[in-house]
């Protein structure tokens, strides 16, 4: 059984990135005019999450003493910021980056992220957390939570969540940090972080900078490109300035500076299947010790997120304009908010979808530039991330070979069509018909991968993974069972397991979650700790969640 978001397995190897081998080849001099070489200039083109992650990672492992990183934004445009939860795969980068994971939090004032619980989206009233890590021990072979299923008709063995450590922990507001010499059920934790964007972008552009990344203030005015190649050779910012490259990295968001407005690289457009198209970000204070866990709130035309920090809560409603107003919407969020905001609401509009090639020419997109997903599942860092190792697993000589190129794009393309259905899954496993937005999501047409999951899963169960997909059988199922499609009956392999053992198992592994659980700190006494809490609140209280 795969074991869901559990560690880089779960997303594919991110190829060579501990360091830059050297690749030029050697010509004779008659055949010199066709020569490869090393990219010596990479010029990063905006700040943000996107730019400081992609400017931390490259200048670790690319900067070999002959190559300059570069990077250019204009503190006069603000960033829309692309969340503050992430998913378990952030530990790899990280570790990439060698954070210090105590430090790092302390300066994003981040919190653990054990999952996310989602309330009101199969009914009215319900609620279930997909969590990080896995459901319980597999049995000869046989996949826990197809032992589960069979015990429905036979005993009452719980909610699935009840044997997932993550689950139980998050269910208790507790944490503990897994040793490398820990055993089950502890190893089984899996988690993430909630984190202040803006904060951490912060944090990585003092890393950059350290590590010999040169930043350009100003705003880019002008882009110049080869008229043979079609290359981007340089970007002019306001007062003359040119900034020149080999290969340029658009981060400058929703606008695509690069990708969009340069290169006209056209944009895959999915608001048929994910129709939401704005959100107001809205930050409040805190009303207790923040939960390991970010909520996701479905209202009558979109959805609420609540995300944790040490020092505040970000909230945000994302909506369908089609279904409801602006105001109305700003009215739904603030309903629903557990203290006063610090903030004013700001409405951000966008269209779910991505563009039809991430890398073309000698430009790569990330981050907003190249698509955006609805934060549903905390996946638009992950995308950043991904494309960044991607990038190094596939780093180009000069000129860019096609082959290379087509590679990233293929990648990137199944990662964002496999998020894209996984999300969509969320909208069409509700049974709500209370709004028009409902009925609508409910009832339309999907692509056709996610059709063929759903008709899998609904005669034995079964989830089966194709390649490197980023969520695995133990996030299809908490999704399906949380918003109630259950199979018409379980994997007949699981009846060869005889009963009275299986039952004694399942309650041996349900009382070890949940002492295990009983015995962890609480998330705050475990960050207090550690030393990662901040002493206090460091951003200001004027500034706008992300």
């Amino acid at each position: 059984m795969a074991r869901g978001l559990k560690g880089g397995k779960e997303w594919g190897g991110t190829g060579r990135v501990a360091g830059e081998e050297k690749r030029s080849v050697a010509h004779d001099s008659d055949s010199a005019a066709a020569a490869t070489s090393d990219i010596s200039r990479v010029v990063i083109v905006g700040g943000g999450t996107a730019g400081w992650m992609a400017a931390a990672a490259l200048s670790r492992f690319l900067n070999n003493g002959r190559r300059q990183i570069e990077l250019v934004e204009s503190d006069a445009i603000g960033t829309v910021g692309v969340g503050e939860a992430t998913i378990p795969p952030i530990l790899n980068f990280n570790a990439m980056l060698d954070l210090n994971e105590n430090e790092f939090l302390r300066e994003t004032q981040g919190t653990i992220k054990l999952g996310i619980e989602f309330v009101n989206w199969g009914r009215q009233g319900e609620r279930y957390l997909h969590p990080f890590g896995f459901f319980g021990q597999d049995l000869h072979g046989i996949s826990f939570y197809q032992l589960w299923l069979r015990e429905q008709g036979r005993a009452d063995p719980g909610y699935i969540s009840d044997y997932c450590m993550s689950a139980v922990a998050a269910a208790g507001g507790k944490f503990g940090r897994p040793s490398q010499t820990a055993r089950p059920p502890l190893s089984e934790m899996l988690y993430a972080f909630h984190f202040d964007a803006a904060l951490y972008a912060r944090y990585l552009r003092k890393l950059a900078e350290n590590q010999g990344v040169t930043r350009h203030e100003g705003r880019v005015v002008n882009v110049h490109r080869d008229g043979e190649s079609g290359d981007v050779t340089a970007v002019e910012l306001d007062g003359g300035r040119r900034i020149e490259g080999e290969l340029f990295i658009d981060c400058s968001g929703f606008r695509a500076l690069l990708i969009g407005d340069t290169l006209g690289v056209g944009y895959e457009d999915w608001s048929h299947w994910l129709p939401v198209d704005r959100a107001i970000p809205l930050p409040t204070a805190n009303v207790g010790s923040p939960d390991p866990f970010t909520r996701s709130t479905a209202h009558g035309a979109g959805w609420q997120w609540r995300i944790p920090l040490q020092h505040r809560t970000g909230n945000g409603h994302v909506y369908c304009s089609e279904f409801i107003s602006d105001d109305e919407a700003e009215r739904v969020l603030l309903a629903n908010l557990e203290s006063e905001p610090f903030a004013d609401p700001r409405v951000i509009r966008f269209t779910t979808g991505r563009r039809k090639q991430s890398w073309s020419h000698n430009v790569v997109c990330l981050g907003l530039s190249s698509g955006f997903l609805e934060p549903l599942e905390s996946t638009s860092i992950h995308l950043i991330q991904n494309g960044i190792q991607r990038l190094l697993a596939l780093f180009p000589d000069h000129p860019v070979s096609p082959l290379e190129r087509d590679e990233y794009n293929k990648g990137m393309s199944e990662l964002y069509e496999d998020i894209r259905d996984f999300i969509i899954l969320h909208y069409k496993a509700t049974q709500r018909d209370d709004t028009p937005f409902w009925r609508y999501v409910r009832d339309m047409t999907i692509p056709e991968t996610l059709e063929r999951k759903i008709a899998l899963w609904k005669l034995h169960g079964r989830v089966f993974r194709e390649g490197f997909e980023l969520f695995g059988t133990t996030s299809w199922v908490a999704v399906m069972l949380g918003q109630n499609i259950w199979p018409d009956r379980h994997d007949p392999i699981a009846d060869t397991l005889d009963e009275g053992k299986v039952a004694k198992a399942m309650a041996d592994l349900r009382e070890r979650y949940r002492a295990a659980a009983a015995a962890l700190p609480t998330q705050e006494a475990f960050l207090r700790a550690a030393g990662a809490w901040a002493a206090e609140d460091v951003r200001p209280k004027a500034a706008v969640a992300p």
